[in-house]
Formats: C-alpha cells, structure tokens, sequence
C-alpha cells in the first residue's frame, strides 16, 4: 500500500513536468502526507491540465458520510476496474498524483524502519489516482466533498526488499492518455497501468520522524546511516 507521500517541488516545477495550466491556488510543500489531509491532484479540465486540492481517500457517491474515505485511500490494480468504489471513476474521474517521493515501512511491528522511496533522476513523478465528488443529501446547506484515491500495484524488484506493494507510478508518456476523459474503455484503461508504469526506484533510510504527522519538514526525508 501507500501510506505517506511526499509533495515539495515548487508549483513551477509541478507545472513544466505535467504540463499544467494558470494555479491559482497556495501550494505549501509537504513532507510528510497523511490520509484524510488536502493533497495537490492534477484533472483534466476543459482540454487543459488543472492542479487541484482533494481529499486523500475516496469517497463514493453513494457513502452515508466521509468517514469512508479513512478505508480508501488506496486502489488494487489488479481489481480496480471492477470494485464498486472505483470502477466508475476509474473509467470517469481518473487524476494524476504529482509526488516527488513515498515512504515505506520495513521491520517488526513496534520496530518498523521507515525508508523514503524516489525515482533515480530525483525529479518529481506521478501516481495514478481516482478522483470522486460525494454530496452531503442529509444536510439542508449544499455541501460537497471531493476525494481521490491511489492505485498501487505489486512492487518491481527494485523495491521488494522492503515491501510487497507500490503506488503505480506512471511514465511520463501516458499522462495525457490517463487524464483524457473520452477514454473510457476498462480494457484500454488497465492496459495503461500494466504496461506503462515505472518501476525503477531507489531508497534510503530515514528517521522515524515521519511516523509522526507532527513532523513535516525536510528532516523527514534526510538520509539516516542504517549502521550507526
């Protein structure tokens, strides 16, 4: 699973990368990602690439309430297409994810060792997401809450010393085939996360600062010496 993510690049970055429009919204660098929290999601919008805040945790149309979303803030690969929760944002309301790094955990439960996770270049890269919009029918105000998700899928190589599963992190050439809304095929959708994802990654350790969500500064991905 993805549990903690990492999103610090400077908006101009996030926007040459993925090729997004005018931002209008404060971008404020995070270290260290939590579930539930506000996190920078890319949509097609109107043929143009826009960078948005959405809930991390899916939410789907038909949840009595949000509290859902805490369970849901991962999708399977191998299933997504056909889960009730996902499948039809998964042929709908599809996003990217920009991240410039993840955190997994490795160990005994109370002795985990947390190692951050990146790309070898070091520049930022995107996770395949699906994004949902649920409305509150209970409440007399209008309220809305918009959510997404992560799809992760079985760890390469790379990575499988210290977890079994990854975010599905996909190559830069089939962005604009992911955000595009006229897809809607689920067989052509899934041939996109089984054949075009990066699977080359490099990590280090990194202190259990992260563990905390009080913790959220550029410590948090500072190397640790394993061996000290």
């Amino acid at each position: 699973m993805c549990g903690r993510f990492v999103q610090y690049s400077p908006i101009e970055t996030f926007q040459q990368i993925f090729n997004i429009g005018t931002v209008s919204l404060e971008v404020i660098p995070n270290y260290n990602v939590t579930p539930t929290q506000k996190i920078l999601t890319i949509i097609k919008h109107d043929n143009e690439n826009k960078l948005e805040k959405l809930h991390w945790g899916l939410v789907p149309f038909w949840a009595k309430d949000v509290t859902i979303g805490s369970r849901m803030i991962n999708a399977r690969a191998e299933t997504v297409s056909q889960k009730p929760s996902f499948r039809n944002a998964f042929r709908k309301r599809r996003c990217l994810i920009p991240v410039d790094g993840f955190y997994e955990w490795k160990g005994e439960k109370g002795n985990k060792q947390p190692y951050y996770v990146f790309i070898p270049s070091g520049e930022p890269f995107a996770f395949a997401g699906l994004w949902e919009t649920w409305t509150d029918q209970k409440s007399d105000e209008e309220s809305v809450y918009n959510s997404c998700t992560i799809i992760t899928t079985g760890a390469s190589e790379s990575i499988r010393e210290i977890h079994h599963r990854m975010p599905a992190i996909l190559a830069p050439e089939s962005h604009e085939k992911w955000l595009n809304t006229d897809i809607q095929d689920s067989i052509e959708l899934q041939a996109i996360i089984d054949d075009y994802l990066i699977y080359d990654m490099k990590y280090y350790p990194v202190s259990t600062l992260v563990n905390s969500v009080k913790n959220n500064d550029p410590n948090c991905i500072k190397p640790i010496d394993e061996n000290l």
